[in-house]
């Protein structure tokens, strides 16, 4: 059984470092630091909140929706397919089924 290589690395979120322990990349670390940064000054930039704490709540709730939509087109695909399979079956003939 092989074990994990985890890595350390710094990042900086809204002018504060972090030292991220992972198994991902430092390369996979450093982009989704980047993203939660971003994500938080847009909000702040926007207007949307002022206190870092409620503008990074409110970035995990986008995020974290952003995840549930992306999760959901698969599985909306997937049912989308079933029901052409069945559609199409409908139209084969018996010995074809």
């Amino acid at each position: 059984m092989s074990v994990a290589h985890k890595s350390t690395v710094k990042v900086t979120i809204l002018g504060e470092e972090y030292a991220i322990r992972s198994d991902e990349t430092p390369e996979h670390t450093r982009a989704v630091a980047e993203h939660v940064d971003a994500t938080i000054r847009a909000l702040m930039n926007a207007g949307v909140v002022v206190e870092s704490q409620k503008a990074a709540i409110l970035a995990a709730m986008q995020i974290t929706s952003e995840l549930f939509k992306t999760r959901q087109g698969p599985e909306e695909l997937a049912e989308r397919m079933r029901n052409i399979s069945s559609e199409v079956r409908r139209m084969l003939p018996p010995q074809k089924r």
